[in-house]
C-alpha cells in the first residue's frame, strides 16, 4: 500500500489534488494573483511569506526519511512503472501554487498573475520571465501548452480523464498562455490547469515520455535528482540557482541542501532504520509499533523526539475496497455481510490499543461527512433519483453496526448468514455455495505482512460464514500491475479525499472509470446517481451547495457497501532524531516538515556529543 500511495502522490500532487482543492471565485474577473475558493484570498496582491514559515531560516543540512517499498521509475506522468516518491513535487514547479494554511487558495509561482474570462470559459497566464527550467532554459508558454497536450495523449489515463473537458491551450506570446474550457461543468478547471507540474517540450522532443526511465526528468523546481540507488534511496539535492526562491509562496521554505528517501522491504526493517539512525524521520502508521515499540535507548535519552500533530483535512477513505467487476461482490448482501465479519472494536482493543475511532464516512473527519437523515439540501439532490436508490438513503445513514468486542459478535454473524443466504449462497458441508454449487472465496491482496494480524482475525470469521478466504501476499511491482488492471478481490488502500471535492471525484466513483487500468475507482463503482451527484459537486456555485452535493454522495456510497472501512485518527505520529527546528506555526492543512523545518547545527552538535 506504502508504495501505491507513493505513486498516486508523485502523479496528483501537483495536479488533480490542488484542481480538486481550489476553485474560482465568483468576482475573479480582473488579473490577480491568485484564486481562491467561494471567496477572498487570505494573502494580498503584496504579502511576503506565508504565515505558517520562518522567512529567516537558515538553509543547509540534510533530512532524510521514508519513501516507500520499492521504485523503477523516474516518470511520475504515465501508467507504466512504479515511480521515485515527491519527484512531482520537489522537481517541477506549476504555474500556481497553495497554501496550506486556507482551505483552498492557490498563489503566482510561474504565472505572476491569472485572468479569468467573464464567463468563466477561459483562463489566461501571465508568466514571469525569469521562470527557468534546472538547465537554464526559459519556461515559455509553449512548454505550458505542451503539457497539457503530453499528458492528454501519453499520460496516465487519470490526466485524461480530468482534462477532458479542456478544450485548448493556446500560446497568446511567449509568456502568455490561454485555456480555454467546453461543457457546464468547467469550475474546477483552471485551478487544475494552474496546478500542472510543467513539462520542458525541448527536453520531451528528445526523450520518449512514454517509456519508464531511472533518467532523472528536467524540471524546473526547488530539487533535483542527485543520487540513487535503485529500491534503496533517493537523494534530492537544493538547487543554488532555483529561479522561484525568494518568490512569496517559497520564503521560508525548502530549506534543507538535501532530502534523502530510503526504501525498505517492510515496515518493520524501516522501523529499525529510525532506531539505528539510517534515517532521521518517520511518520508511524501502525498502532502496535506506535504503542509499544517506541521505547528505544535514542528515545529514552531525548536523542529522538516523539510527537502527535493534528490534522484538520479529511482523513481519508482506507478500507478493503470490493471489486464488484466479480460477479462474487455485485449483490450488495454480500457485500454487507462481509463487513458484518470484520470486528473494528475487537480490533481497536486488542491490536491498537485503542488509538483509533471507525471510519464510517468516505469523507471522514469533514463538515462534508454525511450524518443522520437528509438534510433539506441533500433531500433536494436525491428526490429526483428516488425510483433508482434504495430507501435506506432516505434514511438514517448507514453507519457499520458496533460489536460487542469479542472478536466474534454472533449477533453480528447471524446477520452475516442471513444475508449470504438471501444472496443465494446456502451452507454445504460447511461451505458457503450458490445455486451452481460454487464456493464462495475471497482473496485479500496484500504487500505488507503487517496488516496479517488484522486480516486473520477477519477471515476467521469469514470462514465460520462458510466463506473460504485466504491471503495472497506479492511483491510490490505484481502489487502494481494487478492493482491498475484491476485483479484482485480485496485490496487494501487509502484515499485522502480534497478539502474541496471536484473533477477528482470522477476518478474515484464514475462509471466512465470503472474500467480504466489506473484509475481510483477501485470497487468499479457504476452508478448513474452517483455520476449525476458528481456533476453536482463539480457545478455548485457556494459552499452550503458544494457541502450538499459531497453529503449526498457519501450518503449513496456508504448504501452501497462497497468497501469494509477502516480507522483513522485526525492527527500525524511522528518521531525524530533531534537535528531540526521548525516555525512556531503548524500548517493547519499539512505537516510542514520537509518544506519549512529546518537543520539546526547547534542541536545536531549536542546530539553528537552525547
Amino acid at each position: 500500500m506504502t508504495s501505491f500511495l507513493s505513486r498516486l502522490s508523485a502523479l496528483f500532487a501537483a495536479a488533480l489534488l490542488i484542481a480538486a482543492t481550489f476553485v474560482l471565485p465568483a468576482q475573479s474577473v480582473e488579473r490577480r494573483h491568485g484564486m481562491s475558493i467561494f471567496g477572498e484570498l487570505k494573502y494580498g496582491p503584496d504579502f511576503q511569506h506565508f504565515a505558517y514559515v520562518n522567512p529567516s531560516a537558515p538553509k543547509g543540512g540534510k533530512i532524510s526519511s521514508i519513501g516507500g517499498l520499492a521504485f523503477d521509475s523516474f516518470n511520475p506522468f504515465i501508467l507504466k512503472g512504479a515511480p521515485a516518491a515527491a519527484i512531482t513535487a520537489f522537481t517541477f514547479d506549476s504555474l500556481m501554487a497553495s497554501a496550506d494554511d486556507e482551505p483552498a487558495s492557490v498563489y503566482g509561482l510561474v504565472a505572476h498573475s491569472v485572468e479569468v474570462a467573464d464567463d468563466k470559459r477561459s483562463v489566461t497566464f501571465y508568466m514571469r520571465p525569469e521562470a527557468k527550467f534546472a538547465d537554464g532554459s526559459p519556461i515559455t508558454a509553449a512548454d505550458v501548452a505542451f503539457t497539457i497536450e503530453i499528458l492528454r495523449s501519453k499520460g496516465h489515463p487519470g490526466y485524461r480523464i480530468a482534462l477532458a473537458d479542456v478544450e485548448k491551450a493556446e500560446v497568446i506570446d511567449p509568456l502568455t498562455v490561454r485555456y480555454t474550457f467546453r461543457g457546464d461543468l468547467i469550475r474546477d478547471l483552471p485551478l487544475l490547469v494552474a496546478g500542472l507540474p510543467i513539462l520542458s517540450k525541448a527536453y520531451y522532443d528528445k526523450i520518449d515520455f512514454s517509456r519508464t526511465s531511472l533518467v532523472a526528468p528536467l524540471g524546473s523546481g526547488p530539487y533535483t535528482l542527485s543520487d540513487y540507488k535503485a529500491n534503496s534511496y533517493i537523494t534530492y539535492r537544493r538547487r543554488d540557482d532555483y529561479w522561484a526562491k525568494d518568490l512569496p509562496v517559497n520564503k521560508g521554505r525548502y530549506n534543507f541542501d538535501e532530502i534523502v528517501l530510503r526504501y525498505y522491504k517492510d515496515r518493520t526493517a524501516g522501523f529499525l532504520g529510525l532506531t539505528s539512525g539510517e534515517y532521521d524521520l518517520r511518520e508511524e502508521f501502525t498502532s502496535k509499533t506506535w504503542a509499544t515499540d517506541y521505547n528505544f535507548p535514542a528515545l529514552a535519552d531525548g536523542r529522538v523526539k516523539r510527537e502527535t500533530l493534528p490534522d484538520a483535512t479529511p482523513s481519508g477513505t482506507q478500507g478493503w475496497f470490493l471489486n464488484t467487476r466479480r460477479a462474487k461482490f455485485s449483490d450488495k448482501r454480500v457485500r454487507m455481510a462481509l463487513g458484518l465479519a470484520f470486528d473494528f472494536e475487537w480490533s481497536n482493543k486488542n491490536l491498537f490499543y485503542g488509538l483509533y475511532q471507525r471510519t464510517t464516512s468516505y469523507f471522514e473527519n469533514s463538515p462534508m461527512k454525511a450524518v443522520g437523515k437528509p438534510t433539506p439540501g441533500e433531500l433536494a439532490l436525491l428526490e429526483p433519483h428516488r425510483a433508482k436508490l434504495p430507501k435506506s438513503v432516505f434514511g438514517e445513514v448507514y453507519v457499520p453496526p458496533v460489536s460487542d468486542a469479542s472478536g466474534r459478535d454472533r449477533t453480528l454473524l447471524r446477520k452475516a448468514h442471513v444475508l449470504l443466504t438471501e444472496a443465494g449462497y446456502k451452507m454445504q458441508n460447511g461451505r458457503r455455495v450458490n445455486a451452481k454449487g460454487e464456493v464462495l472465496n475471497v482473496e485479500f491482496l496484500r504487500v505488507e505482512s503487517g496488516f496479517d494480524r488484522i486480516i486473520v482475525p477477519f477471515i476467521n470469521n469469514l470462514k465460520a460464514l462458510g466463506i473460504e478466504a485466504s491471503i495472497r501476499p506479492v511483491d510490490s511491482a505484481q502489487y502494481e500491475t494487478r492493482l491498475k488492471s484491476f485483479d484482485f478481490d480485496i485490496i487494501i488502500q487509502r484515499y485522502i479525499m480534497s478539502k474541496t471535492p471536484g473533477v477528482e471525484l470522477r476518478s474515484y466513483f464514475s462509471s466512465k472509470t470503472a474500467d480504466v487500468s489506473g484509475s481510483r475507482n477501485l470497487a468499479g463503482i457504476k452508478d448513474p446517481v452517483i455520476d449525476a451527484l458528481i456533476d453536482e459537486v463539480m457545478g455548485a456555485k457556494s459552499r452550503a451547495k458544494l457541502d450538499d452535493a459531497v453529503k449526498a454522495i457519501d450518503r449513496v456510497l456508504r448504501s452501497g457497501n462497497y468497501w469494509v472501512s477502516h480507522w483513522f485518527k485526525a492527527s500525524h505520529n511522528i518521531a525524530y532524531w533531534d537535528k531540526f527546528s521548525r516555525p512556531a506555526v503548524k500548517p493547519k492543512f499539512a505537516r510542514g516538515i520537509l518544506d519549512t523545518w529546518w537543520y539546526d547545527a547547534e542541536k545536531v552538535k549536542k546530539l553528537e556529543a552525547r
